[in-house]
């Protein structure tokens, strides 16, 4: 019998086709998993695909953008037609933006980014439950350090994160005795690139990686982790020192916390001008 904690296991990723969502498709897909990965890129997530099935993982890949609640149900239903059933929803899709509040030229970047962030993990998770209550499966929810700490700018990612940190901590409690487990995942930077598209006011990209990226965790380090608390089941997981001493500091100097926080976004933005 293949010892291997996700041996077999039906696995949905969002957010597959790069970054933490895609070391997280290669990990498991070496563990024997069944995977359905979901992004909105077809070529992105065929590449992904392929090196899932190079390593031993059998894929399928359904193009979704988790913004539209019926592509959310579309992944659902062809993973369920394709595997019989799901045991393992990992929300991931996201993005991220570097703006000021009072740079919006309108607020349709604002509810992009929690159409994307929270209520995409919140559709998933409405169609996915009936499946993953009946093989008293695993809920995954990646948020950020910005789903517990305040931020320097008011941009709607902080708030997405504390929305999506809020909505799967009062479901954990809903699903108490279900058998279902409702893992909270709160990475601080991840080397991905993922700064360089960071989307500006204007809806553009940064085009930059960011200083604050440079020398983060590895994609590597942070699926590794990830993997090993969805496998046991974890509560929630602050991953760096840097977020558990933020969130300690917090309780005692809130005002020495938002200090910081400007301070280190004023770094990201000069940053950015050179």
């Amino acid at each position: 019998m293949n010892k291997q904690p996700f041996f077999e296991n039906v696995i949905i990723i969002t957010g597959a086709s790069s970054g933490i969502g895609k070391q997280l498709a290669l990990m498991l897909a070496k563990q024997g998993a069944w995977l359905a990965l979901a992004a909105r890129s077809v070529e992105h997530l065929e590449e992904v695909s392929e090196k899932c099935q190079q390593v031993g993982g059998k894929v399928i890949i359904i193009p979704t953008d988790v913004a539209e609640k019926s592509q959310c149900q579309n992944l659902i239903e062809r993973t369920v037609e394709h595997y019989g059933k799901i045991d393992t929803l990992i929300n991931n899709a996201g993005f991220a933006i570097s703006s000021r509040f009072d740079e919006y030229h309108d607020l349709s970047l604002f509810e992009k980014i929690i159409q994307v962030n929270f209520f995409g993990s919140v559709y998933c998770t409405y169609y996915a439950l009936p499946y993953i209550k009946k093989s008293k499966g695993r809920l995954v929810a990646i948020s950020s350090l910005l789903g517990k700490l305040p931020s320097a700018t008011a941009d709607g990612y902080g708030a997405s994160k504390h929305a999506m940190a809020e909505f799967f901590s009062s479901l954990r409690n809903e699903l108490h005795k279900s058998g279902v487990s409702v893992t909270l995942i709160f990475p601080g930077f991840v080397n991905t690139g993922v700064s360089s598209r960071f989307l500006k006011a204007d809806g553009m990209q940064t085009g930059k990686i960011s200083i604050h990226e440079k020398g983060a965790m590895s994609t590597e380090k942070c699926a590794m982790i990830i993997i090993k608390s969805v496998k046991g089941r974890k509560r929630e997981v602050v991953m760096t020192f840097e977020g558990k001493f933020g969130l300690w500091l917090k309780l005692i100097a809130p005002k020495l916390v938002d200090h910081l926080l400007r301070k280190k976004a004023l770094l990201y933005q000069l940053d950015q001008k050179n």
